[in-house]
């Protein structure tokens, strides 16, 4: 599912980790989201995790703001470890930005994935441990847990393939709504001349789960989501 390029933490930690990485913990989170474009605006932003009826899993991250509600979701199978997506939807509806949408559909069988991006189709081999732009997400959380430190994910997206990758930069106790937690920082590893900036802090004591994330944007414009409560199903 994942290249590692890096280092791994201390051997007798990451065996134990990556016995705990082979299970899915079901979720309920809720952030508290700001999008700064030249005047800061407050709002909401859920993620969860749940299995279904027919043992598939269901991920969703919606933010509903004054200026635009993104609604987005991935349904997925979990085996030996890894996100295999079948069908990813992306929705994005705005007062003062243009709406957006994006589908992706996965289909195993006959290696092949078709989607649309904002109303264009396109058809597209499947990649080998090809990932969407929600589940790479969840597949990170995993990783960290199983003790790597270092990642590259190919994610579909608009009839081709990003690498993604990802970076233990170090580690940083927050204080939040629901208790002070040291946290792992990680950040997404772009050229030297790129402007945009990611970094999210995760926390092992909630199994991982994102507690913050900051985007800062080329034009200086900032996008962040801090944890303000977490319901995770006891193991």
């Amino acid at each position: 599912m994942l290249i590692s390029v890096g280092p791994t933490l201390a051997s007798d930690k990451a065996s134990g980790a990556l016995a705990q990485a082979q299970e899915l913990t079901p979720i309920s989170a809720t952030y508290g989201a700001t999008m700064d474009k030249g005047l800061s605006i407050d709002g909401s932003a859920t993620r969860t995790l749940k299995q279904q009826a027919d043992g598939s899993w269901l991920y969703r991250f919606d933010v509903d703001s004054l200026i635009a509600d993104i609604t987005e979701s991935v349904t997925f199978r979990w085996e030996d470890g890894e996100v295999l997506p079948l069908e990813y939807r992306y929705a994005l509806k705005g007062l003062m930005i243009r709406d957006r949408s994006r589908a992706l559909n996965f289909n195993q069988a006959a290696n092949s994935v078709s989607g649309s991006y904002d109303g264009e189709s396109f058809n597209m081999p499947l990649a080998e441990n090809a990932l969407d732009p929600l589940g790479y997400q969840l597949q990170l959380q995993q990783d960290l847990k199983a003790g790597k430190t270092d990642v590259t994910y190919a994610v579909a997206d608009d009839g081709d393939y990003d690498e993604d990758r990802f970076a233990v930069v170090g580690k940083e106790t927050l204080t939040t709504p629901v208790g002070e937690y040291e946290t792992i920082k990680v950040e997404k590893v772009r050229n030297a001349d790129s402007k945009r900036s990611t970094l999210m802090w995760f926390a092992p004591e909630l199994d991982y789960l994102l507690v913050r994330l900051v985007q800062v944007e080329p034009d200086g414009s900032r996008y962040e989501v801090n944890l303000e409560a977490a319901d995770i199903a006891p193991k």
